[in-house]
């Protein structure tokens, strides 16, 4: 009888017949782990990390001037934001947070019909449609609070004019109308497209007694594009015309600002550009990119940060097709049709409408990150360090820490523009902390009244030059 022996037979035969004596079994549960390791790394899911932590969730991170006024004063007292945030166990992702957005958030029904009663004590529902100097057409949905209602009243006023108003900035391609229910599952992956949650600040901020207009950007919320030109990542003009709009028609009433994803990129473009001149009492910024540069090679790193991309990309050649005659003219609509992704798409846009010389020197422009340090009034923003869509790498930290006008909220968790808290995942906590802020700033005598008094001043010299010409 022959023995078998090691120098008679391949080390990998005898690998490959241990091998093969292995049940099948054994290899599906292998399998059945690794793709589960896979997954979970993917989709960056950290509920072993929360579950270890006792679900009490991470404090939330302040970024501040030493001497600032408006942490003192305002931000001290905001307990949301010196308290923990701790993600929905169930979705403890930022990938399901973001992707999940609009399929969980559940706001109650409402229409923004002109004079349309509106459920659970709003009052009217109206849309404004107006136009500016060069004849473009701008439109803003208005959320009034009911001020006969004393469960409405702020600082313990009731009169129209004291009633604060807040201006809600959109995202990407975001408006108030956009539909509430969209069966292609690609869409979910991008709110952006359906903004319930526009939908859900604009409700919570009315119930709790603040008139509320939605600023929507042009050419979205079905309104027409009159003019030859189309909103942009940097176009901060827009929402300039609409603030002075709101100002020059009630002046007394204090004006405030919320920006989400791109909206808040424009929203803090705008505070920064405009400087002292800003009308607004105070603002807030919500998962801002910050800087597009920085964002554009973010998106090209991870397989999921590519899907977000190319989603996106999609969604800007969607809205583009409803104006397409208008984008023919004033850029490259072939190489529109052939994008594959946010870059493409701004390329032979955004760029060429603007005459920039390359994407990247668009990118530099439209970014908010270089104008932070001219921001003048208080601005809370809040980003999450796990965002998939705009990373914290873009986060000016040291310029946020510069100005004594600005707070930053960081947290560890929270995907873009989600925040899911509590167990039934119903709770979006950034409105909470929006609320809280704005209320907190709005009752602050030193901060808010000051505000207003500059304006009042700003104005009476203004029709006093008016006069003298």
């Amino acid at each position: 009888m022959e023995t078998v022996t090691g120098d008679s037979i391949s080390p990998y035969k005898l690998l490959l017949r241990a091998l093969t004596l292995i049940p099948i079994s054994h290899y599906l549960l292998f399998a059945f782990f690794a793709s589960i390791v896979y997954v979970y790394n993917l989709l960056e899911i950290h509920i072993l990390q929360d579950f270890f932590g006792g679900f009490g969730g991470d404090s939330v991170s302040l970024t501040f001037h030493s001497s600032s006024d408006l942490y003192r004063e305002v931000v001290s007292k905001c307990n949301l934001l010196h308290g923990r945030y701790l993600a929905t166990p169930w979705l403890s992702s930022p990938h399901l947070q973001t992707i999940l957005l609009n399929v969980l958030v559940k706001t109650p029904s409402f229409s923004y019909k002109r004079s349309y009663a509106v459920a659970i004590k709003l009052s009217y529902s109206t849309r404004t449609l107006f136009t500016s100097v060069e004849s473009k057409i701008l439109d803003v949905d208005r959320f009034q609070a009911d001020p006969d209602d004393t469960s409405f009243q702020v600082n313990g006023t009731n009169t129209v004019a004291d009633i604060p108003l807040v201006i809600v900035v959109p995202g990407l391609t975001s408006d108030s109308t956009s539909p509430e229910q969209i069966n292609h599952f690609i869409i979910f992956a991008c709110h952006h497209v359906t903004s319930l949650y526009i939908k859900e600040i604009a409700y919570n901020m009315a119930k709790h007694g603040w008139n509320v207009v939605v600023s929507n950007h042009r050419g979205l919320g079905g309104v027409p594009l009159t003019s030859e030109c189309f909103y942009t990542a940097g176009k901060s003009d827009d929402l300039g015309e609409v603030v002075n709009h709101l100002h020059r028609s009630h002046p007394e009433t204090p004006l405030y600002a919320v920006g989400t994803s791109l909206g808040a990129n424009i929203l803090v473009k705008y505070l920064g550009e405009d400087g002292v001149n800003v009308p607004l009492v105070g603002a807030v910024s919500i998962s801002n990119p910050w800087d597009l540069l920085i964002g554009d090679r973010f998106f090209t790193r991870a397989i999921m940060q590519r899907f977000y991309n190319r989603v996106l990309g999609n969604s800007l050649k969607g809205a583009a097709k409803l104006h397409q005659e208008t984008y023919t003219r004033l850029s490259d609509w072939e190489g529109i049709e052939k994008s594959r992704s946010i870059r493409d798409f701004n390329n032979y846009s955004a760029r060429i409408a603007g005459n920039f010389e390359t994407i990247d020197a668009f990118h530099r422009w439209a970014s908010s990150a270089r104008l932070v340090t001219n921001v003048s009034v208080p601005l809370l923003c809040v980003n999450a360090i796990d965002d998939p869509v705009c990373t914290d790498e873009s986060i000016p930290w040291d310029e946020c820490r510069k100005n004594k006008n600005i707070v930053l909220a960081t947290t560890q968790h929270g995907g873009h523009i989600a925040f899911f808290e509590g167990m039934s995942g119903k709770s979006l906590w950034w409105i909470r902390v929006v609320e809280e802020f704005l209320s907190k700033l709005h009752a602050s005598p030193s901060m808010s009244k000051q505000q207003m008094q500059k304006f009042k001043e700003s104005d009476s010299l203004s029709r006093d030059n008016k006069k003298s010409v």
